[in-house]
């Protein structure tokens, strides 16, 4: 049987050459008016996974 893709994490994590993940950040969905305009700039950019998600998420994201 085939195993697979987790299609949550599909949406939500994309694969680098060098088979890291980055993902979006959090905070930058609501309430955004006490925040200031660096912290929301600087939450635009996308930010690597930690190391010690990575083996989960390759099993998650077999195909990609």
């Amino acid at each position: 049987m085939k195993i697979k893709t987790h299609k949550s994490a599909y949406k939500r994590f994309k694969k680098t050459k060098s088979g890291n993940f980055k993902h979006k950040q959090s905070f930058l969905r609501h309430i955004l008016t006490k925040k200031t305009s660096k912290r929301k700039r600087q939450l635009r950019h996308l930010k690597c996974v930690d190391i010690s998600h990575k083996k989960t998420l390759n099993r998650a994201l077999l195909y990609i």
